[in-house]
């Protein structure tokens, strides 16, 4: 068994089917683009086991509070690590996490995205180890979100030669 996938079992965490869009989304484009030795994600959310759209929905700071968008940047990380795992096949062939971009649905006034975010990566080098999973990131606020979910993250890989 693959180093990545062995570390997951262990862990206890099963990997979400990818994403069902509610009926009438059209998304044209490519979870995972793969560039030469780069991979890069397109914007996630937070996503239950079968696919769907994970809850709560709402503005962090209003109708989904800090630990609740922490859990859904750690689902968010979870649907990204899947998408990998389909275009790639073998996680193993992530040599480093580069960059992230965390997006936080905000109510006014507020500011904590980082801690928000913070459960995508305390997920990401929980798996992946502190060598793979450290990676450079951001954390914004924005008035809105596809879907009114709290949260959203692109990001991008490098990858091993074959």
């Amino acid at each position: 068994m693959a180093r990545i996938e062995q570390r997951l079992q262990e862990l206890g965490i099963v990997l979400p089917t990818p994403l069902q869009p509610p009926t009438g989304t059209r998304l044209p484009f490519p979870w995972v683009r793969i560039v030469g030795t780069r991979a890069l994600i397109s914007g996630h959310g937070p996503t239950n086991p079968d696919g769907s759209i994970a809850q709560p929905f709402g503005k962090v700071g209003r109708e989904v509070t800090i630990e609740q968008a922490y859990a859904a940047a750690r689902l968010t990380g979870l649907a990204m690590v899947s998408s990998l795992k389909q275009e790639l096949g073998d996680l193993n062939r992530i040599a480093a996490w580069v960059r992230i971009f965390g997006m936080v649905n905000a109510a006014p006034g507020f500011n904590q995205f980082p801690a928000v975010i913070n459960g995508f990566t305390d997920l990401i080098v929980e798996v992946f180890g502190s060598e793979v999973g450290a990676h450079a990131r951001s954390a914004v606020g924005l008035a809105e979100l596809p879907f009114d979910i709290p949260v959203e993250i692109e990001g991008e890989v490098a990858l091993h030669t074959l």
